[in-house]
């Protein structure tokens, strides 16, 4: 049997086929009445491009004369409770707005996200609404918005380093890779990304990056002196503006009663400037390992915002 006559052989009656240019699997859009149930398949890679899609066309035509607008902020250096407990008085005003807003906050590895939603006459309309509630999240978090518009934290970074012509550099332990994995992950990062190191062990602490064997034997490798000694050593050999240190227990083993698995030493240097902080993570490794990745790279944020 040819494929089209078995892909509507599957099809319910009456049913419309939404075509997949991503995978095998096709959509399906059943009308009753009034109402519409759409079909995806799961994967994002084939289910966002079809569901955008459909924002543009058939569902489109179904709402005429009114369009969704999201906007969503990622928050850094909060728990859940905590934004929330700072944007809560706002609700009421946004609900009664001419425009009104829907809010969901979600909790995700490293960050908050702010998810806000406006129904008006035309997008424009929409997208103002969302500009002044932005702007209202902003006045109450500061800095610890990262992100208006949904733009990643390795994005960012990367936008300040190119305004300011900067270069980075990166000596990493714990995280075994993964912060210069993510800024590269980025295009365009060879502006701005010079080089990475792994020094996984004490010995290439010492060899790569000149740390003080002493200084390690006196404070242990995973201390805010050495990551400020890793972070000052890689900027240094790689003539960098700023360089970034991790040092950490990514676990599950390796933790200690003083430091347990999870405790991660973050530092940055520039020329006139050093920040430094012990984090205390939960979740396994990978949870541990990007938590430390999104504390380095906002730990860079802040201080390019300040210089």
């Amino acid at each position: 049997m040819p494929e089209i006559n078995r892909r509507q052989a599957m099809v319910p009656a009456g049913a419309r086929i939404i075509e997949n240019a991503n995978g095998t699997a096709p959509g399906l859009w059943i009308e009753e009445g009034d109402r519409v149930v759409v079909l995806l398949p799961g994967p994002p890679r084939e289910l966002k491009p079809m569901l955008a899609r459909l924002a543009a066309g058939w569902l489109s035509e179904r709402a005429p004369g009114l369009s969704l607008v999201r906007r969503v902020l990622r928050i850094v250096g909060r728990t859940e409770s905590h934004t929330e407990e700072a944007i809560r008085p706002l609700y009421s005003e946004w609900a009664q707005a001419a425009v009104p807003i829907a809010v969901t906050i979600l909790a995700s590895l490293g960050q908050i996200e702010l998810h806000l939603s406006a129904r008006a006459r035309s997008r424009s309309e929409a997208e103002v609404a969302l500009d002044e509630a932005s702007s209202q999240v902003v006045e109450r978090l500061g800095m610890d918005v990262y992100s208006r518009d949904g733009t990643s934290m390795e994005q960012v970074v990367g936008n300040l380093l190119v305004e300011r012509n900067w270069r980075i550099a990166v000596a990493e332990s714990c995280t075994g890779g993964l912060i210069t994995s993510r800024l590269t992950d980025v295009p365009g990062s060879s502006r701005y990304v010079e080089r990475g190191i792994v020094a996984y062990t004490n010995e290439s602490k010492v060899a790569l990056l000149g740390v003080a064997a002493t200084l390690i034997d006196e404070h242990g490798a995973v201390s805010e002196p050495v990551a400020i000694a890793m972070a000052e050593g890689i900027r240094t050999r790689a003539a960098t503006n700023v360089g970034i240190g991790v040092t950490g227990i990514a676990g599950p083993g390796g933790g200690t009663p003083e430091k347990p698995v999870g405790t991660v030493a973050v530092a940055a240097a520039a020329a006139d400037l050093v920040r430094s902080r012990v984090f205390r993570f939960i979740g396994d490794r990978e949870h541990v390992k990007f938590q430390a990745s999104q504390a380095a790279l906002d730990m860079v944020r802040r201080m390019l915002l300040a210089s």
